[in-house]
């Protein structure tokens, strides 16, 4: 059991994919990820980010090379195996959050749990009602109120926190988000963030793919630059972020910086 702790939550080994009449979208020699690490992906749109995701997440399957999820090669198993192996050990949160309108705050939250024993078995005392509450309590949505609420009546940033807490409940192995602050009204990202960083220091594996140049400074232990599918630029944020030193990183941050000093 040690040595298996011992292992990358995540290790890639020769990854290539090309979605359907495309180009090659990803070619990645080698990736890994520690257990308790949290990576940043960042590049322009169209580089492979969310591409990657799906890719190390077990939501779509390489052409070519290998993914190791928590010491399970994902190669060998059958979509449905895939799937269950991707409820019990990773939590997603979804640019679009992904909730179910016709449920309510807590029962969207549970959800996860109807199709994963093992995500059930790991919370502590058996009630995972209690977990629940206590996860929204943790990120302001702990009223009974609100537990009972549809989630159509939320706002946008108090329904990213459901997701959030949706990801957490029954301590997946892994946290992946996919650009989780895109969608939302510049006066809510900095609510949403503050969930997102919050979980980044929890000590929990994540990768993110985000535009947030301040929250991956913040959150980061590494930071990978992808352009056309691979690694152009991988180090610590202040690294790729404040001084980076591949040409292609240095236009994408320039680029990016004058945008955003016209905003």
């Amino acid at each position: 059991m040690q040595a298996d702790l011992d292992k990358p939550a995540i290790e890639a080994r020769d990854l290539r994919y090309a979605w359907p009449d495309k180009p090659l979208t990803i070619d990645i020699p080698q990736l890994d990820i520690a257990r308790g690490e949290r990576v940043f992906l960042k590049g322009p749109s169209g580089s492979g980010k969310s591409t990657l995701l799906g890719l190390l997440g077990g939501v779509l399957t390489p052409q070519s090379g290998s993914v190791r999820v928590l010491g399970t090669d994902l190669a060998p198993l059958s979509g449905a195996a895939r799937d269950r192996f991707r409820g019990d050990n990773i939590g997603f949160i979804f640019q679009m959050f992904n909730l179910l309108p016709y449920l309510g705050v807590l029962e969207n939250v549970l959800l996860p749990l109807q199709f994963s024993a093992a995500r059930a078995a790991r919370i502590a005392g058996g009630d995972p009602s209690s977990e629940a509450r206590r996860l929204l309590a943790a990120i302001g949505l702990g009223s009974d109120d609100l537990l009972q609420r549809p989630v159509t009546e939320l706002s946008i940033g108090q329904q990213q926190r459901v997701a959030a807490a949706r990801a957490l409940l029954g301590s997946p192995g892994i946290i992946v988000a996919d650009e989780p602050t895109s969608a939302l009204d510049p006066e809510l990202v900095g609510e949403v963030l503050k969930v997102m960083a919050d979980l980044a220091h929890e000590g929990r594996t994540m990768i993110v793919v985000t535009h947030e140049m301040d929250f991956a400074h913040e959150a980061a232990d590494r930071v990978y630059y992808m352009d056309k599918g691979e690694f152009a630029e991988v180090g610590p944020p202040e690294q790729v972020i404040d001084a980076p030193k591949d040409p292609r990183t240095k236009e994408f941050l320039s680029r990016f910086r004058t945008l955003g000093s016209k905003k």
